[in-house]
């Protein structure tokens, strides 16, 4: 039976993918800015859910990894979209455009948290654990993500311009196309494994065991993204109708 986790995920990156490309085909001008919504939505909600730590179970080995390596391979998928359909500039812009709805994200809960609470608020310290944001997670999730993201943005340009004479012959079947899963896969796992690294070490180094922690996210990350390499190819493919 498949764990209803993996349902949810299924439907919501089915609705995303579909969606964006009906935007694009129709409304070509405003298909970016709906690409570069999804990606924000992802990005902040991959900031609240982080706040959860589960368990990643393989089967064969168990991982402890905060849940947003759910929701994470996705934003690095969306900018493939962006950078399939717009290029790499366009795709740049919608991470600048991303961080600054992080940075606004964080303002907003720093000005709720200085709010005094009612006294009939039960939950205070609950929000509080969840919400009192740290300087140092915070940092360091800006800066993992500014630059995996911006590296994501360049080798999938450069792999499209590399290939593109190549991927031409592949034009009546793009989920036979090599190339099409080359840059999608490898551009995605320089993004998410770049992201943990960097992400665990400048939060985490000398509070906690790293290597640890960013081996699960490596791992659990990546899984995930090649996983949803097929919606990708299943956009490219319908761009092409």
């Amino acid at each position: 039976m498949i764990p209803v986790v993996w349902i949810y995920w299924l439907i919501s990156l089915t609705i995303v993918t579909y969606v964006s490309t009906l935007i694009i085909k129709k409304y070509r001008e405003w298909g970016f800015a709906a690409l570069t919504a999804f990606y924000a939505i992802y990005l902040g909600a991959s900031q609240i859910m982080a706040t959860r730590i589960i368990s990643f179970d393989l089967g064969f080995v168990q991982f402890f990894a905060p849940a947003a390596v759910f929701f994470y391979p996705f934003i690095a998928q969306v900018i493939d979209m962006i950078n399939e359909v717009y290029g790499r500039e366009k795709a740049q812009l919608a991470i600048i455009i991303a961080f600054v709805t992080q940075v606004l994200l964080v303002m907003f809960i720093l000005m709720v948290n200085s709010l005094t609470p009612a006294p009939f608020f039960e939950y205070e310290e609950a929000w509080q654990s969840l919400f009192g944001l740290s300087i140092r997670i915070t940092f360091a999730s800006w800066v993992a993500f500014l630059i995996s993201s911006n590296l994501d943005a360049l080798i999938f340009a450069k792999l499209k311009e590399r290939f593109q004479d190549r991927e031409n012959r592949f034009k009546y079947d793009t989920s036979l196309n090599p190339y099409v899963w080359l840059r999608s896969s490898v551009s995605d796992l320089a993004d998410l494994t770049l992201d943990s690294i960097i992400f665990v070490t400048l939060a985490f180094y000398g509070v906690m065991p790293v290597l640890p922690l960013i081996i699960g996210q490596i791992v659990s990350k990546n899984i995930i993204g090649f996983i949803d390499n097929p919606w990708f190819v299943w956009y490219k493919r319908m761009l092409e109708k």
